[in-house]
């Protein structure tokens, strides 16, 4: 016969240890704070590029001349007084170089495009700033090509560091590195122009004036990054309101309730390590808490299917014999499933940065909660609910009937009576 530990002697212990563990949480969230990551703080989000120039485009004509870039090709629109209003179309099949995309392009009348890198250079994937302007005047307009610079995410990173609650993220191939600044808006009253210029600034004076390309700019204002907090919360919320109705119809109330409970038990556990530590809140911490919820509702199922099949087999007088047996049975399944998980999780946390580090750590914390709660919290309000449960209620009393009834030769099926 396995051994059966007496885990019931821990759930007291262990509760109030949980009990202390949250206070603690929620005075350092009052007192400390939780640092909220840009996805939910107001800020800047700027996606830019760094290349050398390809070309440099100049108007000198009367007409008001455009360009619209798209993926196979640009179009020069030209239109306004003492113009046809016409759109030349440059596809990069027909100019596969920058020297024929130029030579083309200064075929139009007052148009002159002048080569800056080398002639043979790929005319696909050519850009331009977005923060500028797309018309074309005697002031210098420019082209950029793609995969002229082997800038790094270190490089972007060291030129911004002087600012505050700033995050740098790597986008698309490398053949078309762009990157993704994220600036939290620090209080000070400053605008999202003030915030755009610091950084672009910072970035010229790293890189050069004319190789630094905005992609695209969006300010995340104050009363969005609320919303989104609110949203998180809900979503947290909802999920454990579904996993409560699917556990009430699976098992019995106090069951249901009580996985519940733990599931609490382990996102409260995460905001006390996430305000003890500080490390930064984000969208990505958000799905860690999310991970782990549906983690632990996984360990604390298995366990209530064992207890309540112990409840049909076993013939005993308290409650908490039940739960230790069935603790006892799913204790190898339980510490496997939590060890082996988090081998995985960190080797993410050593072999990462950013923010998929943060949310390995916070993973790591949420596995051993997990495994905790659905032993101990969990098993140990279903042992309150139940303190006064008798052996001749419900199933386990039929099901007793019905071994009892058998022949002698069946008492060695297994089944302890």
């Amino acid at each position: 016969m396995k051994k059966v530990i007496k885990f019931s002697k821990a759930f007291l212990p262990a509760s109030i240890l949980s009990a202390l563990l949250i206070l603690s949480g929620a005075v350092s969230v009052f007192t400390r704070g939780i640092n909220f990551g840009i996805d939910f703080q107001p800020g800047l989000i700027e996606e830019i590029r760094i290349a050398p120039p390809a070309l440099e485009l100049t108007y000198s004509g009367s007409a008001k001349v455009t360009v619209d870039m798209a993926e196979n090709g640009m179009d020069v629109i030209i239109s306004g007084s003492g113009a046809d209003n016409r759109t030349e179309t440059f596809s990069y099949d027909k100019n596969p170089t920058v020297g024929a995309l130029a030579s083309n392009l200064n075929k139009i009348d007052g148009l002159s495009a002048r080569i800056v890198i080398a002639e043979n250079t790929a005319s696909s994937g050519l850009f331009v700033n977005s923060a500028l302007s797309n018309v074309i005047t005697e002031n210098v307009f420019r082209l950029y090509a793609s995969g002229t610079e082997t800038t790094t995410i270190e490089d972007v990173r060291s030129a911004v560091d002087s600012f505050k609650g700033v995050a740098v993220k790597a986008l698309g191939t490398e053949s078309a590195r762009s990157f993704q600044i994220r600036m939290r808006d620090n209080g000070g009253g400053d605008s999202g122009k003030t915030l755009q210029d610091g950084i672009k600034r910072a970035l010229e004076n790293r890189f050069g004036a004319d190789k630094v390309v905005v992609i695209k700019t969006d300010f995340i204002a104050s009363q969005f990054s609320q919303s989104l907090v609110w949203q998180s919360i809900v979503l947290v919320l909802a999920t454990l309101l579904l996993i409560w109705l699917y556990a009430t119809i699976r098992f019995h109330w106090d069951f249901a309730l009580g996985s519940v409970i733990a599931l609490i038990h382990d996102a409260l556990i995460m905001i006390t390590f996430i305000s003890w530590t500080q490390i930064e809140f984000s969208t990505t911490t958000l799905a860690a808490v999310l991970t782990i919820i549906g983690y632990s509702i996984n360990a604390t199922v298995v366990i209530l299917d064992r207890v309540r099949l112990n409840m049909k087999l076993l013939d005993v007088k308290k409650f908490d014999e039940i739960l230790n047996a069935s603790l006892s049975d799913t204790l190898g399944r339980s510490l496997i499933t939590t060890i082996t998980t988090l081998f995985a999780v960190f080797a993410l946390f050593i072999f990462t940065t950013g923010g998929i580090k943060d949310f390995s750590l916070a993973l790591m914390v949420g596995l051993v909660s997990g495994c905790y709660s659905s032993i101990c919290i969990s098993s140990a309000f279903i042992s309150f609910v139940r303190r006064n449960w008798s052996p001749e209620a419900g199933m386990h009393h039929s099901f007793r009937k019905a071994v009892s009834a058998r022949p002698a030769v069946a008492a060695d099926d297994g089944v302890r009576v």
